[in-house]
């Protein structure tokens, strides 16, 4: 490659992962309150638990059968540098560790202090963290609780404190688990310190289609004493340009997981966007280059690791018109706003959608659709299946929707009529309450009540009672977490004898049998209807 060349373009295989104090940025991380959380029950537990036995975690991280825990991967030992994040990270966050104190202390002192008389007395011995931001309040049975002022916390913490971006190139799937692992200089990364709503980062995968020189990255990365390096993200090779779809009816096209990318009519919707990039000998799939030039809407099923993936959201931040999100319960600390999220990330567009409201643009009609289950029991609203509507055709993505109560889906029915294709997770053995929540209980919980209440999709007899209620022609199980690419946000790995595969081989052969379309998706995947 010509280093002068002005036709340079940021490679296809540079991943940019988007970073909090070096950890892999998730949407409870933007959130000021359930940051703060993760900060102290999770980051600083698992680094003093690296710092105490460093051989001990990279003997766990070989386990296949650890994947997911708390165990940090690497393969040598990393102890100097971890224990140089610990300070940095005491010393440069003190406002959360003050406001993870602060929720921690507001939990007891409300279930202390409040019998039922007026609150008035109490706000002004409320910890100083969340003085301001918190209202407390009664239900109707005289239990006393608080609420979270999500906007004015954004306003108190400085939620773009320790963003940063950290640009590699990949060979392989292979990535250290996100919730377990900080991200740390090496020789084969760039980091670069920089806020996610910076409109610099549009300009960085501007690049990924349009030319730049060598010199002119190294300065937006404030790297020009390593052009070297930033000579290794740049490719002389065109890409190829995103299309849009222009035939008849609907084409649906699975990017894996729950990102199933929909044209018709002129619109193209895109759902919980996850996509890979390419690499030589990579297994079969979509990428980046073969999302349209525009997306009309994102639609955003629920807040958890792998449905709001920000590493591929900021990507298409400029390509984005609209992201439709279902709105939170306002205030809860396990219920933070994905609209606030968001627009602290730098998207201007984003539109809450209560249970059963709908957008009609032109042709299309987006309908949210309720969500119950894999949230652990917890009260929570932020989480809705979706509904898109294009002429004669309708489809519903349903994601992890766990269907625990028959009942729901007759009365959607009711309302919506049938539901010619039905996509439905069938993750039915999910994480404990502790795995994505641990660290927003402020109390321990039993381990008998942790292991029940899990984050579960639908079983084969609920995925069956749902697409039987709905009146589906077709059904395609997804949102599995199987693909190789997600392993290190989900840590899936089944095997045939997977409760979730057997539940859902049991539920394609059951629909197949009855002349019903099935199939459970993998990989890649389209389908146009006419």
């Amino acid at each position: 490659m010509n280093g002068k060349s002005n036709k340079l373009f940021l490679r296809s295989n540079c991943v940019v992962e988007p970073l909090i104090d070096r950890w892999y940025a998730w949407p409870h991380l933007v959130a000021p309150a359930t940051a703060a959380r993760n900060l102290t029950e999770r980051h600083l537990r698992i680094m003093d638990s690296y710092l105490s036995d460093p051989e001990a975690h990279a003997e766990a991280a070989r386990n296949p059968a650890l994947a997911g825990g708390p165990f940090m991967r690497y393969a040598i030992d990393r102890s100097q540098e971890i224990a140089d994040l610990r300070a940095t990270t005491q010393r440069e966050r003190v406002d959360l560790l003050a406001l993870s104190g602060a929720i921690a202390e507001i939990e007891t002192f409300v279930e202390n202090e409040a019998r039922g008389y007026a609150m008035e007395a109490l706000y002004p011995r409320i910890p100083a963290p969340l003085k301001g931001c918190i209202e407390l309040a009664y239900d109707l049975r005289d239990r006393p609780s608080y609420r979270l002022l999500e906007p004015l916390l954004y306003g108190k913490f400085n939620s773009a404190a320790g963003q940063s971006l950290m640009l590699s190139l990949v060979s392989s799937d292979d990535r250290a688990f996100i919730f377990s692992t900080p991200r740390l200089d090496d020789d084969d990364s760039l980091h670069w310190p920089t806020a996610f709503a910076s409109r610099d980062v549009d300009s960085l995968f501007r690049f990924r289609f349009a030319p730049v020189s060598c010199g002119e990255l190294s300065e937006l990365l404030g790297r020009r004493e390593q052009e070297a390096a930033v000579a290794q993200l740049l490719t002389e090779r065109a890409p190829r340009l995103p299309q849009r779809y222009h035939g008849p009816g609907i084409r649906w096209r699975y990017f894996g997981h729950a990102c199933v990318l929909v044209e018709a009519q002129g619109r193209a919707i895109l759902t919980d966007p996850v996509f890979s990039c390419p690499f030589p000998n990579a297994s079969p799939r979509f990428t980046l280059e073969d999302l349209p030039p525009f997306i009309d809407f994102v639609l955003l099923t629920h807040a958890h690791q792998d449905h709001v993936l920000l590493e591929s959201l900021l990507q298409l931040r400029e390509r984005i018109g609209t992201i439709l999100v279902p709105r939170n319960s306002g205030g809860s600390l396990q219920d933070p706003s994905l609209k606030l999220i968001l627009r602290a990330c730098g998207f201007k567009h984003v539109t809450e959608m209560a249970e059963m409201d709908e957008i009609v643009d032109g042709p299309i009609t987006l309908q949210a659709i309720p969500f119950f289950g894999e949230h652990c029991d917890l009260a929570i609203m932020s989480k809705s299946a979706w509904l898109v509507r294009a002429g004669q055709h309708s489809l519903l993505f349903a994601a992890d929707s766990r269907n625990l109560s028959r009942a729901l889906y007759n009365e959607v029915h009711k309302l919506v009529g049938d539901i010619g294709t039905l996509f439905v997770g069938m993750e039915c053995d999910g994480a404990p309450l502790s795995w994505i929540y641990g660290p927003l209980l402020t109390r321990r919980i039993e381990r008998a009540i942790d292991q029940s209440r899990r984050a579960n999709a639908s079983d084969c007899a609920g995925a069956l009672a749902l697409a039987e209620a709905v009146h589906s022609r077709e059904v395609y199980v997804y949102a599995m977490g199987q693909e190789p690419w997600l392993h290190f946000i989900s840590s899936i790995r089944y095997d045939e004898d997977s409760n979730p595969i057997v539940e859902s081989d049991r539920l394609v052969k059951t629909l197949q049998e009855r002349g019903i379309a099935a199939r459970r998706l993998f990989g890649s995947a389209e389908k146009k209807l006419p």
